[in-house]
């Protein structure tokens, strides 16, 4: 059974992160699959994440003000830093999986050669931007703010531990 911890992140240089989502990093998600990539591949298409991809996470800060991201490592492990710079470092390896809010930051400082990560968007928010600490926080706020809830967990379905969590945040920034 994968353990689901909930990690709310304040605004940090010039990164906006989310003011009302947590980012939910779930440790083992997939541990017990024989299959760790078809695992999330199969459990984002079952619910309704989409525009897949596989390679790696870029290493500098980055964020998606038009769309929430879900990650699943399936091989190897990496250091990620989430919030932007001076965030949160959190260790991931094969079988994790990460559910990142609109606005939050994040960046791969460390790999291991035979890291690999898939991800994926809720349906409908395919088409995602790429935002920087050049980009004016304030503007991408807004965009942020219209960003609606995925319609299920990423690897639990409509029942998963999002969207009990999500609904229940209220704004803190």
């Amino acid at each position: 059974m994968a353990s689901v911890s909930p990690h709310h992140l304040a605004p940090k240089s010039r990164i906006p992160n989310n003011p009302r989502y947590p980012l939910l990093l779930y440790k083992g998600i997939a541990a017990a699959a024989n299959d760790p990539l078809q695992f999330f591949r199969d459990r984002f298409s079952e619910h309704e994440w989409a525009g897949s991809w596989t390679n790696g996470i870029y290493s500098y800060h980055h964020y998606h003000s038009t769309s929430h991201e879900v990650l699943g490592v399936y091989s190897g492990s990496a250091r990620l830093v989430f919030g932007g710079p001076g965030g949160e470092e959190i260790d991931v390896k094969a079988g994790d999986g990460v559910v990142i809010p609109a606005g939050v930051g994040h960046c791969c400082t460390w790999a291991s050669e035979d890291f690999g990560v898939i991800g994926a968007y809720p349906q409908g928010q395919e088409d995602y931007d790429v935002c920087t600490k050049k980009d004016d926080p304030e503007e991408k706020k807004k965009a942020i703010a219209k960003v609606p809830m995925p319609p299920a967990d990423p690897f639990e379905g409509k029942a998963g531990h999002l969207l009990t969590a999500w609904k229940q945040e209220k704004p803190f920034a």
